[in-house]
């Protein structure tokens, strides 16, 4: 399996992040920016380019295209608005993968006690009017998808170890190419999980928004082929947020 892990572009949040009063000033679920959905356009496009022979599977740049064969999304509205549009340039279904989501959930910080309070996800007839392409997960019924308290850096490590055994369970042993949208918070908790690194350990993988990394599981090693690739966004739209 050759696994992409792509930041979404940049959110209202993210156009955020430098703000003094950034905790009272976020959104709970924010939308692309401006910025944001060029960089997805430019993102998808550069996944759809396929300028050469496949048979070269040792190829370690992509420079024969990415020939993705699954598309997944976190069910946050940022990653699927990125994947949305990546969806309909490659004309791969968009799977909704609830447990990619950002570290905390859906939550807000309460003005009067800074408690970071929970609140209920977007739920399927939601997704079905604004983002048709996301195929919504069978198991989750109709209701939000999130609809618990905030959740604490404990329970996220517990959650990047099931989502690394629920990707292997659905691809391992074999050669699909799988994108998977998703947000830098978890990334690091994904990354570190899968590289055995300590919870402690003052490690940061720096993502962009749009940001592309793979990593390839040949079945004898695991490979981190790059991280952070951004080429494909001229210098005007990097962000980081």
């Amino acid at each position: 399996m050759q696994l992409y892990l792509i930041r979404h572009a940049q959110s209202e949040n993210n156009a955020l992040s430098d703000t003094a009063d950034y905790n009272q000033a976020r959104r709970m679920d924010p939308e692309l920016t401006e910025l944001g959905f060029r960089q997805a356009e430019y993102l998808a496009r550069y996944l759809a380019e396929s300028p050469g022979d496949f048979s070269d599977v040792d190829d370690l740049q992509n420079r024969p295209g990415f020939g993705l064969s699954h598309l997944y999304s976190s069910l946050m509205v940022r990653a699927v608005a990125t994947g949305t549009i990546i969806s309909k340039e490659l004309g791969l279904p968009l799977i909704g993968w609830r447990d990619w989501h950002e570290g905390g959930g859906i939550y807000l910080e309460d003005e009067v006690t800074g408690e970071l309070v929970g609140y209920p996800g977007k739920d399927r007839e939601y997704f079905k009017t604004y983002y048709p392409a996301l195929v919504w997960p069978v198991d989750l019924g109709n209701g939000p998808w999130w609809d618990r308290p905030f959740e604490e850096r404990p329970q996220r490590w517990s959650r990047a170890q099931h989502v690394l055994v629920e990707l292997m369970t659905r691809h391992g042993g074999t050669y699909d190419r799988v994108a998977v949208i998703m947000h830098g918070g978890f990334y690091n908790y994904f990354m570190k999980t899968l590289l055995g690194i300590e919870p402690g350990a003052a490690v940061w993988f720096v993502m962009n928004n749009a940001a592309i990394t793979r990593i390839d599981f040949t079945g004898r090693e695991t490979r981190l082929v790059y991280q952070n690739r951004l080429e494909h966004l001229p210098t005007e739209l990097v962000s980081i947020g």
